[in-house]
């Protein structure tokens, strides 16, 4: 299963990294509408921290960002799973598939967790640099700023179907 497609699939909602429900099915190769009956037949597996339904608010906002139409499309608002309820996912569908793609989930939220802090780090020095010397470092932070805008450029191209040669 390819990482880099597992991470475009990651969404920061709520303040928690969570995979919606359509993604999902997508990548254990079932139906939407599958992995939610599974999910509600086995409901109290799935604390709020695990699993959530996304308010009409949020869901519409996702929406009008995936561009789909008012008439087709899902009707209701998708379950928003977090890393704990991925992998509370591999219980509930018990299949070959199932094991080998949350495997490949949670190495996706390992790598991103490792990235974030990365980040973190060289954000945390550089503002450490700035209290002891008493000023702003801004061509720093306008390359800290390009590198984090480049690596998500090639997050989400890498995801594309290449063309030529």
């Amino acid at each position: 299963m390819e990482l880099e497609l597992i991470k475009n699939s990651i969404l920061d909602i709520r303040g928690k990294r969570v995979i919606l429900d359509f993604e999902l099915a997508k990548l254990y190769g079932i139906e939407t509408k599958r992995l939610k009956e599974s999910v509600r037949r086995n409901l109290r597996r799935f604390p709020e921290d695990f699993m959530f339904e996304l308010s009409q608010e949020e869901w519409f906002i996702l929406r009008s960002q995936f561009a789909s139409s008012s008439w087709g499309g899902k009707r209701y608002s998708p379950f928003a799973f977090t890393e704990q309820g991925v992998a509370m996912l591999s219980s509930v569908l018990n299949s070959d598939r199932a094991i080998e793609v949350n495997i490949s989930i949670m190495r996706a939220f390992v790598l991103m967790r490792q990235w974030t802090l990365e980040y973190q780090d060289l954000q945390d020095k550089l503002s450490e640099l700035e209290q002891r010397f008493g000023q702003k470092f801004t061509d720093i932070e306008q390359v800290l700023n390009y590198l984090i805008q480049k690596d998500q450029k090639q997050v989400q191209q890498g995801g594309r179907k290449r063309i030529g040669f």
